[in-house]
């Protein structure tokens, strides 16, 4: 009998939606470069411009503020290292207004670009967090000054889920004459965000997380927020990030945007029903269980659970016998032997960290899925479990 295959690592990727993957099917005849002033060229830059106009709509923004990019991270990448930016002028940044802060639980395409910039000297804060991986806003309000240039908080943990105050972010850092960039990458197509109401001043988005093509990323930029650009060698996106346009990768995302706008409140509660499915389900066929993130303030489709006394390569690799696909944490922190640093900076210790599975579910994911889950997930933890010398019903 051929076993069931369920895909709940949507937070690493998500599939192609069937739209979108005849957008960009239709796109390979497209094939004139959008710089050029010729008709093949034209055409195509009309089709760039209407995606723009799309992904600026679904996070309320001028079109005009929208910079495609190759990814989430390279806009990441793109705000935190032009802080260092030898021409202070282009940002109009004094001399002591250089700081940066930061929270211990971002994507490692911030950490690592922030731990980057400050062994180059630029100093770097990173805020602490509660045990639902909320920001501590006391700290927040200590560490940032009149000497910060830039807050770098994400919107939503790509791990646990947990959801931040931006806007309260955001009117504490403009208090105090500071920049924020929010990474929204986790957050676009999931949850309701509206750059106008935030107030933010740089934002990104990556195209994979709202199936949408891999490779194609957005940096949102504030009309008058300062700005320096960071890949020279052409014109293109009104010179502010050099490099022939990826035609394919912007179709594709600007049909992403437009099914998004169009379904994502449906699918967001949709999703949240699954998720209380699969965590009521959970709590009644395996006991001794840890949930991480925020109750509340959270991404609808994220799930993150510690299963003490199993380890969790162990439970992803039994579960991929099964066909079930699931998350120890990141991707891009995939083959790492250290716990989740997001899970440390809750409180959790080192031993329950390990244990701790991802369930993150996308628009192809059925109850029947969840089901399916719940069948094989708990014999798989009590074998596990078992085979533990550390496991003593409850203590790990």
């Amino acid at each position: 009998m051929t076993k069931r295959k369920v895909y709940m690592d949507n937070n690493a990727t998500t599939p192609l939606h069937p739209e979108v993957k005849n957008t960009i099917i239709e796109s390979f005849d497209l094939y004139g470069n959008p710089s050029s002033m010729h008709e093949f060229g034209r055409i195509v830059r009309a089709r760039v411009e209407e995606a723009r106009v799309t992904v600026a709509g679904l996070i309320n923004a001028d079109p005009h503020e929208i910079i495609f990019t190759g990814g989430g991270s390279e806009s990441n990448n793109t705000v935190l290292k032009r802080v260092t930016c030898p021409d202070r002028f282009c940002f109009h940044c004094a001399d002591h207004k250089n700081e940066i802060v930061t929270s211990v639980i971002e994507h490692p395409s911030v950490l690592q670009t922030a731990d980057f910039l400050k062994g180059s000297g630029v100093p770097v804060h990173y805020i602490p967090v509660d045990r639902t991986g909320k920001v501590d806003m006391n700290v927040l309000s200590d560490v940032v000054t009149d000497r910060t240039f830039l807050v770098s908080i994400m919107f939503a943990n790509n791990e646990i889920g947990t959801i931040q105050d931006i806007r309260e972010i955001v009117k504490l850092a403009h208090s105090r004459g500071a920049l924020v960039h929010t990474d929204a990458v986790q957050a676009i197509g999931k949850v309701p965000v509206d750059v106008r109401s935030l107030d933010v001043d740089f934002l990104s988005l990556s195209g994979h997380k709202l199936y949408a093509p891999k490779g194609i990323g957005v940096l949102y930029v504030k009309k008058g927020s300062p700005f320096c650009t960071f890949i020279h060698g052409g014109h293109q996106e009104d010179g502010r990030r050099a490099g022939t346009l990826n035609n394919t990768g912007i179709l594709g995302l600007g049909k992403a945007a437009e099914i998004a706008l169009k379904e994502g409140a449906e699918e967001a509660a949709r999703l949240l029903k699954l998720k209380a499915r699969l965590l009521k389900g959970i709590e009644e066929r395996i006991p001794d269980i840890v949930v991480n993130g925020h109750p509340v303030d959270c991404l609808p489709g994220t799930l993150n659970v510690s299963f003490p006394g199993a380890e969790g390569e162990s439970i992803l690799l039994y579960l991929d016998l099964e066909g079930i696909a699931v998350s120890t944490g990141s991707a891009c922190a995939t083959g790492s032997l250290e716990p989740s640093h997001v899970l440390l900076a809750t409180g959790l210790g080192p031993e329950i960290a390990h244990g701790s599975i991802r369930f993150s579910m996308g628009r192809e994911n059925t109850d029947e899925d969840v089901d399916y889950i719940l069948e094989k997930l708990p014999p798989v933890i009590s074998r596990i479990r078992k085979m533990s010398t550390a496991y003593q019903g409850g203590k790990a």
